[in-house]
């Protein structure tokens, strides 16, 4: 019989002989269209700066874009809810209870914009990664929607795209003048007194152009104590004639946002309830960016970028105090509740540069990009603690003590090439490599505990082969390597002995190593016959050195520390199936992940029902096997969407669901509540264009009002006393699966107005 690493093997292996064979089996069409015209070959950003571009049918992964139209399609509150409604193998996790600081995941690995999450996906904005300085964190935020010209998710380990990009790098595109002509805005409102107010202008001359846009919007929130404020705009200028095209861009941001947390399950019964409150972030960017193409000759280009990126962050985190202590009476020192409030200033200038060659080596095809980047990220943290008594509502007026302040300082630099090669017409070879040298200082501003100086170097290779067979039809497989260094978020909270209650309370300073990712894929892509597109690959991901946040326990269901926990895999399948016909259209996705932790490892786990003392005769400790699933990530994703437009009309149906994923906590999948349940979620959109200028557009959310929930942890429930209020005693306090509710059924009208052209 198989051993688990056999049959783990055995399947993938099954899994990646059934995507090409699958496609070479359908027979392919011919690139045209029905009028008989050759199809341009579609293109897609391979480099971080603009301009670095191949065709698709030498590009040796599964990529997937999404336009400006289907990231307003249905009028998505921000982009990871449009990554979630229409990317394959994309899911959301509700950790905060806020629609706007959702985690994305894709295939199991995560941009989130919430600290302290290990992060594994990289993310441009105009050539500019915006994961933030202090933990690599995303804040979707901080990105209009509104402005997305273009998004495109690169798959898999490519180390051009730099440090993170270890599940894959997701290239956002703004709009500009030359692509969007006139001036449209949008009046929303709706259920949870949605208020949403947005403009957009752009227009050109021969050689200028500008572009505009802003977003204001209020939310009360379904739930208790989950209000949004965004406040969002960007401004861009250029300039573009046969060899020049620049273009400088300004964007801010002003945000409030509250989350009502998780829930344990003996309080769903009141799911808009909130467990403890305030939890209040409140984000402000300045971001200015500066990006230029010249063409040097017919083949040659070079473009460079250089940026500086403000965000201050506000945090008041309220928490159940872990240290409080049952036997002694409730006082000064003693209080059961608390919170945690953070100032986080983070500054980050950085540069890139990149030379394109586009022309024939020795009479081949070959697309050459030599690169180098830097990007600087300085931090100031200050956390500060503040008593707050018994109540779940932990607004004090209690004076606050400083508890952390510490400057860090990332350093991250690196040199790139990659070469794409036709060695035929149909046959491309890739070759791509990256060095990164990363260097994290770390200045305690109180004592010396907090005082570190990381460095961290790697070459990181890159290659994979594209085959077009037929017209229509491409077969491709990579294999590439990635690297992310431990934030300094990870770096100092590191140790088991001292953990932390996140977003963060510092302490401790053990060294964590690099996480570092390989990844094979094999697929193909496909045109079956006009209006009939299909793709598929296989692909597989190992981590050496992975970095885990481990749950302390308790009523702070928030603490813990990070720790490297050995090996993880994440390998899988993923389909995609494109028809129209007429003005009805269809696109199913579906994607099959097993995550797996590799290596055994011990952990501490309270408030897991399995836990015992196996690290120490008062321990309670869980042991994880190889093959454990890793908590928080569905092996089943699926999203199905069906459009039926007409004309000045349309209406559209989108199907999104999951399988089951684990609690964070329950490494070792023994917990007595199990996993959290899957779920399915249909959600409707409809829109009347019943005039050139005017438009009328509705959203319909959860439309059939299902109960769900996308995330869950393990901790303990200490406000157990009569109405949900604080047990002092402890006598009743109970470990319990914490899970986050989504929405229930919403919706929304919106009336768009055009003045000019589009």
């Amino acid at each position: 019989m198989l051993g688990p690493d056999r049959r783990h093997g055995s399947r993938l292996a099954a899994l990646i002989l059934a995507v090409p064979l699958l496609m070479v089996g359908v027979s392919s069409a011919s690139a045209e269209d029905s009028t008989g015209a050759e199809t341009l070959p579609e293109v897609v950003v391979v480099g971080v700066l603009p301009g670095s571009t191949v065709p698709l049918n030498e590009v040796s992964a599964n990529v997937q874009r999404l336009d400006s139209a289907a990231v307003s399609r249905g009028r998505a509150g921000d982009l990871a809810d449009a990554l979630n409604r229409g990317g394959g193998g994309i899911g959301i996790n509700d950790t905060q209870g806020n629609p706007y600081q959702s985690d994305v995941n894709f295939r199991g690995f995560t941009a989130s914009p919430i600290l302290g999450t290990p992060q594994g996906l990289s993310v441009f904005v105009d050539g500019v990664r915006v994961n933030e300085a202090f933990g690599d964190a995303v804040n979707w935020d901080l990105i209009p929607p509104i402005a997305i010209e273009q998004v495109t998710l690169i798959p898999g380990s490519d180390p051009v795209f730099g440090l993170n990009t270890l599940g894959g790098a997701l290239a956002v595109t703004t709009k500009r003048g030359f692509t969007t002509s006139g001036t449209t805005a949008e009046l929303t409102g709706g259920n949870f007194r949605r208020r949403a107010f947005e403009v957009e202008s752009g227009g050109h001359s021969e050689r200028l152009d500008y572009y505009v846009a802003g977003n204001l919007l209020d939310d009360d929130g379904w739930a208790d104590h989950n209000p949004s404020r965004l406040r969002q705009a960007i401004g861009k200028v250029g300039y573009r004639d046969d060899v020049n095209d620049i273009t400088l861009s300004l964007q801010s941001a002003d945000n409030s946002l509250e989350g009502n947390q998780t829930l344990p399950l003996s309080f769903l019964g009141d799911p808009a309830q909130a467990y403890t409150w305030p939890d209040t972030q409140t984000d402000r960017m300045t971001f200015a960016n500066l990006s230029a193409i010249h063409r040097m000759g017919q083949h040659w280009s070079g473009s460079a970028t250089v940026y500086y990126r403000e965000v201050e962050t506000d945090v008041v985190n309220s928490n159940v105090n872990n240290d409080y202590d049952p036997t002694s009476p409730v006082a000064p020192g003693n209080q059961p509740t608390g919170n945690a409030i953070e100032h986080i200033a983070q500054y980050r200038p950085g540069i890139a540069l990149e030379l394109t060659s586009q022309g024939d080596l020795l009479e081949h095809r070959n697309t050459l990009v030599f690169g180098a980047s830097y990007d600087r990220g300085i931090t100031s943290f200050t956390q500060y603690n503040q008593e707050a008594g018994i109540s779940r509502d932990t607004s004090s007026s209690q004076p606050t003590a400083v508890a952390t302040s510490v400057r860090a300082v990332n350093d991250y630099s690196g040199l790139y090439a990659t070469d794409t090669l036709g060695i035929s017409d149909t046959l491309f070879i890739t070759f791509a490599g990256r060095y990164n040298h990363a260097r994290v200082t770390l200045e305690d501003r109180i004592g010396t505990a907090l005082n570190g100086r990381h460095s961290f170097d790697r070459i990181n290779p890159y290659g994979g082969i594209t085959w077009n067979p037929a017209r229509g039809l491409t077969l491709f497989a990579s294999y590439g390597e990635g690297m992310r260094v431990p934030t300094p978020v990870e770096l100092t909270c590191a140790d088991p002995n001292a953990p932390c209650s996140l977003p963060n309370a510092f302490s401790a300073d053990p060294a964590l190593k690099a996480v570092e990712s390989r990844t094979f894929e094999i697929g193909a892509r496909g045109t079956i016959r006009p209006g009939i597109r299909l793709s598929g690959s296989a692909f597989r991901t190992t981590l050496e050195n992975d970095i885990e946040f481990v749950s302390s326990g308790g009523g702070a269901v928030s603490a813990g520390y990070f720790e490297n926990v050995g090996h993880t895999r994440r390998q899988g399948v993923e389909v995609s199936l494109e028809a129209a016909s007429g003005p009805l259209s269809v696109t199913l996705r579906y994607t099959y992940l097993e995550a797996t932790f590799e290596s055994p490892f011990i952990i501490n786990s309270p408030d897991n029902s399995s836990a015992a003392p196996l690290s120490c005769p008062t321990c309670t400790d869980i042991l994880v096997r190889p093959g454990n699933r890793i908590p928080g990530i569905p092996k089943g994703t699926a999203k199905l969407r069906l459009e039926y437009a007409p004309g000045l009309w349309s209406a559209g149906l989108n199907l999104v669901g999951q399988s089951a994923q684990y609690a964070r906590g329950d490494e070792n999948n023994q917990d007595v509540n199990g996993p959290v349940p899957g779920f399915l979620v249909a959600n409707l959109d409809a829109r009347w264009s019943f005039s050139r200028r005017w438009q009328l557009a509705a959203r319909l959310d959860n439309a059939l009002d299902r109960r769900y929930s996308s995330f869950a942890l393990l901790g303990q429930n200490v406000f157990t006393a009569p109405g949900g209020t604080f047990d002092t005693s402890g006598s009743t306090w109970r470990d319990e699966q914490f899970r986050s509710v989504g929405a229930p059924r919403s919706l929304w009208v919106t009336v768009q107005a055009r003045l000019g052209s589009q």
